[in-house]
This record gives C-alpha cells, sequence and structure tokens, in this order.
C-alpha cells in the first residue's frame, strides 16, 4: 500500500488524501484528534450526504477516517463486484496505511453491513462496533424492498445522490457503474448466519429508526445474537436520525442526540 497523492490540509484539523489500497485508488478524510473513528457511508452516497450532519460533531471528540467505498465518491473502482467482505477488507488494509492498530466503527446502511462485516473477519482491527440501519437477512428488511431491486434503473435513485456523485467526478458512465454494482450486490445478497454474528466480540450498538428499512424485529434479533450487543431504536426514517441527506428533517436535534448516544456508548 502507498500514498497515490500528497495529502492535502482541508481545515486546520482536517486532512483529506488517497491510498493505494487492494488495487482501488480509495479517498479518505482525517477530522480532529482523540480515539480513532471510521465512518462508512450508505450505497451510493459520499461522506458528506450520510455523515454531513454528524461528522463535524464526532470529530469535536475523535479523530474520525471518513471513507469513500469502492466507485462511490472520489474513490475508483475494480474490475471485479462489489461485496461487503471486500470492503471490510479495504477498511482494514486503510487503517494499515494510516498506521491505526484499532478503531471504533461506524457503518450506516450498506456501511453497517460493511461494519458487521468487519466485526467478523478483522476483529483485530475494532475497537468497539456501531451498526446503523443494516440487517443480516433477506427477511430482515421491509416487505417490498428486495422486490422492487431488480427493476430499478438509474432514475429511481435519488437526485442528491446523483448530483453529489456528478459533482465530484463529472462522469455519467462512472454514476451508471456505481448505481449497478450497488444494486447488483443487494439483488444478490446473501444471509449472513447466526453463528458469524455470534463470533462478533467486539462491544457493539445496534441502531435503526423505528420506521427504517430493517425491521425493529429484526434489529432486535441482531441485538440478540451479538454477544452483549445492545440496541437502540429511535423515532424516524432510514437515517434521518443521522441527518442523512435524504431524510433529513430541517432543524431536528435527532442527529445531536444520536451522537450524544453514540459517545455515552463509545466512552463506556
Amino acid at each position: 500500500m502507498s500514498a497515490t497523492n500528497a495529502v492535502k490540509q482541508t481545515k486546520p484539523d482536517s486532512t483529506s488524501g488517497y491510498a493505494t489500497v487492494n488495487g482501488l485508488k480509495m479517498y479518505y478524510e482525517i477530522h480532529g484528534e482523540g480515539t480513532p473513528l471510521v465512518l462508512i457511508h450508505g450505497g451510493g452516497s459520499t461522506i458528506q450526504t450520510t455523515f454531513g450532519k454528524t461528522l463535524p460533531l464526532f470529530a469535536q471528540h475523535h479523530k474520525v477516517i471518513a471513507v469513500e467505498m469502492q466507485a462511490h465518491g472520489h474513490t475508483s473502482d475494480r474490475d471485479s463486484p462489489e461485496s461487503f467482505t471486500q470492503d471490510a477488507d479495504d477498511i482494514a488494509a486503510l487503517l494499515k496505511y494510516l498506521k491505526i492498530d484499532k478503531a471504533d466503527i461506524f457503518g450506516f446502511s450498506n456501511g453497517g453491513h460493511t461494519a458487521m462485516q468487519i466485526g467478523i473477519s478483522h476483529p483485530e482491527i475494532v475497537n468497539k462496533l456501531i451498526i446503523v440501519s443494516a440487517f443480516y437477512k433477506r427477511d430482515g428488511a421491509v416487505k417490498g424492498f428486495f422486490e422492487s431491486l431488480p427493476n430499478a434503473t438509474l432514475k429511481d435513485m435519488p437526485a442528491v445522490y446523483r448530483e453529489a456523485y456528478l459533482k465530484i467526478n463529472n462522469d455519467s458512465a462512472g454514476l451508471l457503474n456505481m448505481f449497478e454494482k450497488d444494486r447488483t450486490r443487494m439483488v444478490n445478497f446473501k444471509d449472513w448466519k447466526d453463528e458469524e454474528l455470534a463470533s462478533i466480540k467486539a462491544p457493539t450498538l445496534i441502531i435503526a429508526g423505528d420506521k427504517d428499512v430493517v425491521t425493529t424485529e429484526h434489529a432486535v434479533k441482531m441485538a440478540h445474537i451479538i454477544p452483549g450487543a445492545q440496541l437502540m431504536i429511535l423515532p424516524g426514517t432510514h437515517g434521518a436520525f443521522i441527518g442523512e441527506v435524504i431524510t433529513a428533517k430541517e432543524g431536528s436535534k435527532m442527529p445531536e442526540l444520536t451522537v450524544v448516544a453514540v459517545e455515552e456508548f463509545l466512552k463506556r
């Protein structure tokens, strides 16, 4: 692994850069100081569309490492499908490149699936795990979620996601490629086994909205299977409680409340 360009100073306490990670030119940003906290965005998203509201709050207490995954945002693609196992390997390799032995891992939606896989396949790099709005079996998603995917087209992708990608890349072919890889991964979604979740050793917090893509019953089940896991069900739809760009409510204090609750979990 090696840097592919010079690290850039973005704000007085922030830097951004690229690293060659498993064949990717992987983009990362580092904000703040303190214990390391990795933020992993959702499908089709960027750092800003998922974490624009919460990243500055987390950076008040942590060295936040925010990443963009394969084919997303500033990060390049590779000639292979997306997979949560590969994403987990990419995060592990990036932390090694950054010389960070252990970190807290926070993943939302598809990033939550990646965070869960990190807890399973790379336990040595995990301090604590926050799995947000993710499921481990197909039957954990709300009715109609998987049924709608095979016929989904780029037009079904929220405009704000398309605009965010094109603002970074101005590459319509790259946008379509990202959408198709994200869609294909979820169409072919394979259940994790109960024993895989039960193998997670890191202290884990599971968060979901009461009107999320993951059902509350499934979130409860996950919390029962992962040893010692804690569960927080918050009012709102998919990502609203972290201020995700699609579902954020103007003036809502929920992102701040969520950060406070996560901070309490991380400090225990």
